[in-house]
C-alpha cells in the first residue's frame, strides 16, 4: 500500500503548487535559496511554488528567480505585514502588489496574537504586537484600505497569524468587499480555528489552508486533517508545507510525504488534485 501511494504522490506532484515555502536568503535560517527550490520542484514536475517571508516582500525576488532558472517551474511572491515592512502599512502593500505580489499576509511573527503565545523561535528584537482591531472592536480604517487594494490588484488576503476572532471577522468583511481571502493555517495551536469555523468560512467563499508542517510537529493527526478537509470540501481547501527550514527535510519531498499521507486517510487522488493543484491555481490566477 505505502508503495502504491509513494507512486501516485509522486504523480500527484506533477503540476502541484506549495504555496507556503520559506527560503534563504533570509535573517531566519532557510535550507534553499529561491534558485534551488524552484529547481528542486521543477525537477519533480511541480508548477510552482510560493516563497514566504515574514519580513520582507518576495515578488521581486520571484521574479529574478524566474528570469534565471531556467526551469518551468515558477517562483511566486508575497508580503506579509510584519514590523519590518511598517506593519498594517498600506504603502508597502501598494508596492509589492505592484511588484506583482498574489498573497498579502495580516502580521505574522509581529501579530498581537501570536506573541501573546511567547516568541516564535529565531526572532531577535521585542516589539508591541500588532492587531487589525481597534479600540471598539471593529477593523481599523487601514485594514479596509489594505482589502481595497488587495482587491483591486486581483491579488488574496490571508490572516497570517491573527486571533481566530479577527481572522473570523477580517473574513467576514473582506468577503463582503468582494475580496479573496485565505485562512492561514487553522490547525496551528496560535491560530486555531474549529474545523465548524473553517467551513463557515469556506461557505463565504475563503480559501482554507492546509499545512503539513502542523502535522509535523503533533499539532493534529493526518486523520484528523483529512476529516477536517472532508468537511469543508477539497475545493475551497488547499495544501501547503510551511517547510525551507534549515536542517529540515527539502519543501518537495515533504509536499510529496503530505500527499501520500492524505491518500492513506483516504482522500482520493481527485481531491488531492484539487487542493495541489486546481485551488492554488485559482489562487494565483
Amino acid at each position: 500500500m505505502k508503495d502504491e501511494t509513494a507512486a501516485q504522490a509522486s504523480e500527484l506532484l506533477v503540476g502541484a503548487y506549495d504555496l507556503h515555502v520559506h527560503s534563504s536568503p533570509s535573517v531566519f535560517p532557510r535550507m534553499e535559496d529561491g534558485f534551488e527550490l524552484v529547481q528542486e520542484a521543477d525537477a519533480a514536475g511541480m508548477a510552482g511554488v510560493m516563497l514566504k517571508s515574514h519580513y520582507e516582500p518576495t515578488a521581486l525576488r520571484a521574479e529574478l528567480v524566474n528570469r534565471h532558472s531556467g526551469c518551468k517551474a515558477k517562483a511566486y511572491g508575497g508580503l506579509a505585514l510584519n514590523w519590518p515592512v511598517g506593519g498594517l502599512n498600506i504603502y508597502a502593500v501598494e508596492n509589492a502588489l505592484r511588484a506583482g505580489a498574489r498573497i498579502i499576509w495580516m502580521p505574522t511573527r509581529d501579530s498581537k496574537n501570536s506573541l501573546s503565545f511567547g516568541d516564535m523561535e529565531g526572532d531577535f528584537f521585542r516589539r508591541p504586537g500588532i492587531s487589525v482591531l481597534d479600540e471598539n472592536g471593529g477593523l481599523k480604517p487601514c485594514v479596509y484600505e489594505i482589502m481595497d487594494a488587495v482587491k483591486a490588484s486581483g491579488a488574496v488576503l490571508a490572516t497570517g497569524h491573527l486571533s481566530p476572532e479577527e481572522s473570523v471577522l477580517l473574513c467576514r468583511e473582506g468577503r463582503a468587499r468582494g475580496v479573496r481571502m485565505i485562512l492561514t493555517h487553522p490547525e496551528f495551536p496560535r491560530t486555531f480555528i474549529e474545523p465548524a469555523v473553517q467551513k463557515e468560512m469556506a461557505d463565504l467563499g475563503v480559501f482554507i489552508e492546509k499545512n503539513w508542517l502542523n502535522i509535523v510537529m503533533g499539532r493534529v493527526t493526518v486523520q484528523e486533517m483529512a476529516a477536517a478537509i472532508r468537511l469543508v470540501g477539497s475545493g475551497r481547501t488547499y495544501i501547503a508545507t510551511d517547510r525551507g527550514q534549515r536542517g529540515q527535510p527539502s519543501p518537495v519531498s515533504e509536499f510529496r510525504r503530505f500527499i501520500q499521507e492524505l491518500l492513506q486517510a483516504g482522500l482520493s487522488p481527485e481531491e488531492i488534485r484539487d487542493m495541489a493543484q486546481r485551488v492554488p491555481e485559482a489562487i494565483l490566477s
